[in-house]
């Protein structure tokens, strides 16, 4: 799926799936999703930013927020980076920390 530019707000539902942007920080005290800044949610985790796994420590992370399996989850990109976008299929929950309109 091509990356879509959420200008203006953090997450889109395309039907049953979820894109949100992510404004990671890696190497963090404690795993923990943050505040919304600008069209970012900020997740901190406390992988180390090697060579993607500390994405994929964040998905494992995310994915017991939103109810999901791991394979629930497609980085569109940022896999090596602060700056994500995710796709999560079917979110069977939302974490309160998160206010969704």
């Amino acid at each position: 799926m091509k990356a879509k530019n959420l200008e203006h707000l953090f997450y889109e539902w395309q039907g049953d799936i979820l894109v949100i942007n992510i404004l990671g920080t890696p190497a963090a005290k404690r795993d923990v999703i943050g505040k919304v800044r600008a069209n970012q949610l900020k997740v901190s985790v406390k992988a180390q930013p090697v060579a993607g796994k500390a994405t994929d420590y964040m998905v494992a992370f995310l994915a017991k927020e939103f109810g999901v399996s791991t394979s629930a989850f497609e980085v569109v990109y940022g896999r090596e980076s602060i700056h994500k976008q995710l796709r999560i299929k079917a979110p069977k929950k939302l974490p309160k920390s998160i206010e969704f309109e």
